[in-house]
């Protein structure tokens, strides 16, 4: 008889110790598995997420650095123009944007603009009309096609993308919302005024008398002071390139609060009444604004040109590594910001579960290695006339130590299979406890909603929750039972440590 129908037999005829070995292996590996399921879960949730939030990077000012490196210095000394560091450059954001790790990257001027005639989209109950005007926003870029429209976040409907000419001057092409389109009764190819307007507020003092005198004039220290609005208008010409319409993100609403929703319907009306011009036009218009609106000048205008860049990733995993190698490239306190670096900030709960998961699992682990271990060692010892016998008999201790091995390898294989089962149920129903408790929903209540310029959706600690799920998956199945034997096989050392010392002479005196 080999050594492996003696391995078959010894499992089936000492029925009573190998039930033993089984329920330790199976309490242990409900443990584990339960634990492994969790953790497995988290990671799912994590990585689904980061995915919703996206794979873009910006570039922001490190404010917090900033103020603790000049921390005692006064105001005027701290925002000088020889201490305050100059924002990145057209160049800076090219070095960057020509690492491997950027699949595509922009870098966009902003401008805001209030008309009279022209009017900006409202809902159909208008809980987010603005009242006194039509307010838009005027996104730039240096793209032929908006890196908005390369993300899907809006689609070309009618007309056509920007030139090469639109980006090198100011022509006057935009592209506009359907709904703007709609609102205004335009088509591709019309010609539209920016009626723009603002209104300038100049503060003068009134004195006993009653009349008003310009506030930089000296006047008595009981005077009182009050403002007085002027409206400036100017007026902007330009042609509608194209028009696009507004991709709607299927999400699940269901478990969102009042204030989610609202937060999604202003993103919404915000992005359709958005207007996608070129960095060249946006400069023209903000210095037209400065210029005959507010009256500055065109030194004015030069101070007020900033950039804000980003940079698509190809892929989430390569964040960490892109900041590494961009922030030297960038000027001091000037840093590279990811969509992915908020999901701390939402979902602390469910990393601090993962992370006790991963604990329960190692410190699971351990034990059962040194349980295992004592429970093969004790029952070897009680079968050590039997294995002096087969050592005498001549067998070789490698196949002796190999049937112990098939022994434990065949009851701890079934016990995992089982506890596979029980193990998944114990997890999920465990999360589930845990994630109706204060212990893990207290982060939430601070900071439960999460929207970004560098994300197309909104987020909340709600679909973080909704998302995470305790399923049987392939990464499951295989994380556990590759851990579970591999704990077994450790655990087994010891007892083979002990069959490496017999001396069958000894045993059979």
């Amino acid at each position: 008889m080999n050594f492996w129908q003696r391995a078959l037999k010894s499992v089936t005829r000492r029925k009573g110790k190998s039930f033993i070995l089984f329920l330790v292996i199976f309490i242990l590996g409900n443990v584990i598995a339960g634990a492994v399921a969790v953790q497995q879960s988290t990671m799912n949730v994590e990585r689904e997420t980061k995915k919703k939030m996206g794979n873009i990077a910006t570039v922001e000012f490190d404010y917090e650095q900033f103020e603790k490196d000049n921390e005692g210095k006064s105001d005027e000394e701290r925002y000088s123009e020889d201490n305050y560091p100059k924002p990145p450059t057209t160049e800076d954001y090219d070095k960057a944007g020509k690492l491997d790790y950027v699949k595509y990257y922009d870098y966009t001027m902003i401008g805001w603009l209030e008309t009279k005639k022209f009017k900006a989209y409202t809902p159909e109950d208008e809980s987010f009309g603005m009242a006194g005007g039509n307010y838009f926003s005027v996104k730039g870029g240096n793209r032929l096609q908006p890196l908005d429209m390369e993300e899907g976040n809006i689609k070309l409907i009618e007309g056509e993308i920007f030139s090469e000419k639109d980006l090198s001057e100011a022509t006057g092409s935009v592209l506009i919302s359907k709904e703007v389109a709609e609102k205004n009764n335009l088509s591709v190819g019309d010609q539209v005024v920016l009626d723009m307007r603002s209104e300038m507020y100049n503060d003068v003092s009134v004195d006993d008398s009653g009349e008003g005198t310009e506030a930089d004039e000296s006047t008595e220290a009981d005077d009182l002071e009050q403002s007085t609005s002027q409206v400036v208008t100017a007026d902007y010409p330009v042609k509608i390139a194209g028009i696009f319409s507004v991709v709607k993100k299927e999400s699940d609403n269901s478990n969102a609060s009042q204030e989610e929703k609202a937060n999604q319907i202003w993103q919404a009306v915000d992005q359709i009444n958005t207007v996608y011009a070129t960095n060249q036009l946006v400069k023209d218009l903000n210095k037209v604004q400065t210029e005959k609106m507010w009256g500055g000048t065109e030194a004015d205008t030069s101070e007020q040109e900033y950039y804000q860049a980003m940079y698509v990733l190809n892929s989430t995993d390569d964040v960490e590594a892109f900041k590494q190698e961009a922030n030297p490239l960038l000027p001091d306190y000037y840093q590279v910001v990811a969509s992915t670096d908020q999901y701390e900030q939402i979902a602390g709960g469910m990393n601090r579960l993962g992370t006790i998961s991963r604990y329960i699992v190692i410190i699971a682990a351990i034990a059962t290695v040194f349980i295992i271990s004592l429970v093969v060692l004790l029952f070897l010892r009680d079968r050590k006339q039997e294995l002096g016998i087969y050592l005498s008999l001549g067998e070789g201790r490698g196949k002796v130590i190999g049937q112990i091995v098939i022994e434990v390898v065949l009851v701890s294989l079934l016990a995992l299979i089982c506890s596979l089962v029980t193990g998944n149920l114990l997890g999920g129903a465990v999360s589930n406890t845990l994630m109706q408790s204060d212990w893990m929903t207290n982060l939430s209540q601070t900071d439960t909603y999460y929207s970004s310029a560098m994300m197309s959706s909104t987020l909340s600690y709600s679909d973080i929750q909704s998302a995470y799920k305790v399923t049987f998956s392939v990464g499951y199945i295989v994380t556990y039972l590759l851990l579970g034997l591999g704990t077994v096989l450790l655990s087994a050392i010891l007892p083979l440590l002990y069959i490496l010392r017999l001396n069958p002479k000894k045993i059979m005196m």
